[in-house]
């Protein structure tokens, strides 16, 4: 049986997509970006879409893995940053670049349920952040831009970018999956600045920059890039595939699972 991958998404205004009709223009849409079905599919699971209502109606109990999207930046009064920055009278619904406390709420729930169950979670450049910052950890405000260049312009997909080579730690998970080094794209401005109890860093970049972490003892990895966004399928989503099919057969092994 292939297994079940639950992908959370952000929520916006139908006014926010030009070509809807007026009228419906305070309706609210659920989005998803929809490479990161498309990797799931090609690596052997079934995508499931997360609306915000499911963080709290037992959907982890009925998953087999995790994937935790990108996106705007985590609200800091969530993780202790700066609270200056946040423009309150803006609206997430109308506007995706702005902070949204209700998507930040309803992802770090579904991070902390997974992880309790021991289910495999990845978390991609936003969702690396909501991995660091649900497990109690802290962020960087604003990448400092030197030799590296964290945000990217060219549009995806990419191979990456030759000034953005990630290496990872020996022995560690990530490395597991890609070797000692890769060369990722890159489109963001914040990172992971103190790991949260149990979180380690897995990948920097030569200027220091956390670009992965993990979860020792546990399928948790969190990467700061878009590897669905790579030109071929990245082997994340068969790690995270496989993972989830493992968790599955556990399940159903020890007769705790909810599906057959």
């Amino acid at each position: 049986m292939k297994p079940l991958v639950g992908i959370t998404g952000r929520r916006l205004a139908a006014g926010a997509v030009a070509s809807y009709h007026p009228r419906f223009s305070d309706l609210h849409l659920d989005v998803y970006w929809s490479d990161n079905g498309r990797r799931v599919h090609q690596a052997g699971g079934i995508p499931v879409l997360l609306p915000f209502e499911s963080a709290d109606s037992g959907v982890i109990d009925r998953l087999d893995g995790l994937l935790i999207t990108g996106g705007q930046d985590v609200h800091p009064d969530l993780w202790g940053g700066d609270p200056s920055v946040v423009t309150e009278e803006s609206d997430p619904r109308r506007d995706a670049n702005v902070h949204d406390r209700e998507r930040d709420i309803y992802e770090i729930a579904l991070v902390r349920a997974a992880v309790d169950r021991g289910l495999p979670v990845l978390g991609i450049c936003r969702g690396n952040q909501v991995l660091n910052v649900a497990l109690g950890g802290t962020l960087v405000e604003d990448v400092p831009i030197d030799a590296i260049i964290h945000a990217a312009e060219e549009a995806p997909p990419t191979s990456g970018h030759a000034n953005h080579i990630v290496r990872f730690t020996t022995g560690s998970l990530a490395e597991s999956i890609y070797g000692p080094e890769t060369r990722t794209n890159s489109l963001h401005h914040q990172a992971v600045k103190e790991c949260g109890p149990g979180v380690v860093p897995a990948g920097r970049t030569s200027d220091g920059s956390i670009e992965s972490i993990e979860r020792p003892g546990l399928p948790v990895l969190g990467v700061q890039w878009h590897p669905e966004w790579h030109i071929d399928l990245d082997p994340v989503f068969p790690w995270l595939v496989h993972a989830a099919h493992e968790y599955h057969q556990r399940q159903l092994n020890t007769g705790v699972g909810s599906r057959s």
